[in-house]
């Protein structure tokens, strides 16, 4: 991953977003999934002893609140409000480490917003025009020309008819930074990823980037909802200019434009101005909103003297049992569907089948029962789980749940068909696997990384398969090679599980509390967070490792294996 346009130097910190999303309706899979995404990355970060700040939270100035509102007798403020704590309540259920939750209703966003705003208009990057142009109602945002006439002069997302407006805005000037922006994102100085997506904004704005209007007229009747253009408060600022600012509200906590420094502690090191420093700083969301990511919002920043964002990534969509979501289908995977697969199957098995099986790349993904089903029992019940529970259970029947104090043997001889067959254990795998979580977390390959956690189960469960301890201890003499079997199997094991838990922390705090590791300062708490960074507790036989005298409780089953023919959850869950 590239470091900032000012600094080579390796940045010291991390920053981790989501969107702030609209509070027109409830929660659902994608906004589920964009924070998970944002969650399990943040989490590894920590788990590699690095800095990091987590931020979430609501869009809610916009048209569509207003109208949501008025179609439930409330005002926008009540819906905000209303909505706002449901998106909190799906954040906590899905257990996401967020260390805020913006709402663009707060003080502390709206006076910072409105002064970056002045800030680009006294220097000239924002100005007063008219604008006649497509408007995209769904989306809050104008449709250039070629684009309205490509989609049939409807949206290219929701694919609603696009309205003709005739208005007088103000524009920001995005046109004085194309060559800037080319060069970043060509450069990769700021990285948009997949590399589809990057190529489809390299190619947008090769065909010229224009004026974007930055804010309406306000009209008779109107709720007052939003930020005012300062000094003009005939118009209002549209709603994605200012909500594009709350990565830099939340943390430019000295502005003093709201002072809650005493509050929220100093933030500004997580993204520092242009020359004072380098920080990681990484945004995820859908790729429906790249191109205010990538280009608009790096320019605003630009034009502030203010680091663009390391990265941008853009995911792809969800869509349910091969079919697009719509609301007029009624088939959104809502947060009620994943509390009743949670309820079922344990919500770490939910977390799993949406990191590993999501649309993280270009590519839309698909959320199937029996899909869902195959990978729960491939990867959890006969991964992770039931190789625990084989070295768990035979170190409880062979050894009284301890540890011995017996020298560990390096190699095994098997029988293969017929021949003797000299077997090394997995620690080959182990380590490194721990080892290459840095570099593969540093370029937001979570996906990679799970399959590599994966393909070391498998071959400590291969490797159990091929030295059978099972069969060895029905000789006494053979104890001491049995134990050597299961402490490096158990020792593998519980090294790799720490690749899983920014994915599945409950389940592998149960793991480690039933083995009596000491990975968490609160073994109960799984965000009480490590005792060490990664590479001390990954140590091979370290200061975190299995030792002599420790004892290893079978415990429950981390997943029991599912039923393949029972109905879905989703289908069975009340009203």
């Amino acid at each position: 991953m590239s470091t900032p346009e000012t600094d080579t130097t390796k940045p010291s910190t991390t920053y981790i977003t989501t969107p702030i999303y609209y509070v027109n309706d409830r929660p659902h899979i994608g906004h589920c999934y964009t924070t998970l995404v944002a969650d399990v990355l943040a989490r590894f970060h920590r788990l590699l002893g690095n800095d990091v700040f987590f931020l979430t939270g609501t869009d809610e100035h916009a048209e569509k609140v207003v109208t949501s509102a008025k179609a439930h007798d409330m005002t926008a403020q009540q819906w905000a409000d209303h909505n706002a704590a449901r998106f909190r309540e799906a954040f906590q259920f899905m257990q996401f480490s967020n260390d805020d939750f913006v709402r663009t209703s707060e003080d502390r966003h709206k006076l910072r917003a409105s002064a970056y705003i002045q800030r680009l208009v006294d220097q000239g990057d924002i100005e007063l025009g008219d604008y006649e142009g497509w408007w995209d109602a769904s989306q809050e945002e104008y449709v250039p020309e070629n684009t309205a006439r490509e989609h049939d002069y409807k949206s290219p997302v929701t694919k609603k008819p696009l309205e003709k407006r005739v208005e007088q805005n103000y524009f920001f000037r995005l046109d004085k930074y194309e060559d800037w922006l080319r060069a970043m994102i060509e450069e990769k100085r700021i990285e948009v990823l997949p590399e589809q997506r990057k190529n489809e904004v390299l190619g947008r704005i090769k065909q010229g980037l224009q004026k974007v209007p930055v804010s309406r007229k306000i009209k008779d009747g109107d709720e007052d909802w939003g930020i005012r253009m300062p000094n003009d408060p005939d118009h209002r600022v549209y709603v994605w200019i200012e909500a594009l600012c709350n990565y830099l509200t939340v943390v430019d906590n000295a502005h003093p434009a709201c002072d809650t420094s005493k509050a929220e502690g100093d933030r500004r090191t997580y993204w520092p101005k242009s020359g004072q420093g380098a920080s990681n700083v990484v945004h995820f969301m859908a790729k429906d909103i790249l191109w205010f990511h990538a280009v608009i919002w790096p320019a605003m920043l630009h034009a502030l003297s203010e680091t663009p964002p390391t990265t941008v990534y853009a995911h792809a969509y969800w869509v349910a049992e091969g079919v697009k979501m719509s609301k007029s289908l009624g088939n959104f995977i809502e947060l009620d569907d994943l509390k009743a697969y949670a309820d079922r199957y344990s919500l770490d098995a939910v977390r799993w089948y949406l990191i590993t099986q999501g649309p993280l790349g270009a590519t839309d993904a698909d959320f199937a029962y029996k899909r869902f089903v195959e990978v729960y029992n491939a990867d959890l019940a006969n991964g992770i789980g039931n190789c625990a529970s084989r070295v768990g259970n035979m170190i409880a029947k062979y050894f009284d749940g301890k540890i011995q104090d017996w020298q560990i043997l390096e190699h095994f001889n098997i029988e293969v068909d017929g021949e003797t067959v000299l077997r090394t254990p997995p620690r080959g795998r182990a380590v490194p696997l721990a080892q290459s979580i840095s570099n593969l977390i540093n370029e937001n390959k979570i996906g990679d990384l799970l399959l590599s956690a994966k393909s070391a189960i498998r071959i400590i469960d291969q490797f159990l398969s091929d030295t059978a301890p099972f069969k060895l201890a029905k000789d006494p003499s053979k104890l001491q090679e049995v134990h050597s079997i299961l402490y490096q199997a158990a020792e593998s094991i519980r090294i790799v599980s720490l690749a899983y838990f920014p994915t599945m922390p409950e389940k592998m705090a149960q793991l480690w509390r039933n083995w009596n590791c000491t990975h968490l300062n609160d073994p109960n708490d799984i965000e009480s967070g490590f005792v060490a960074p990664l590479m001390e507790l990954a140590q091979w036989a370290g200061p975190y490792g299995l030792k002599p005298g420790q004892q290893i409780s079978k415990g429950d089953a981390l997943f029991m294996r599912a039923d393949v023919n029972a109905e879905s959850p989703a289908a069975t869950k009340p009203d």
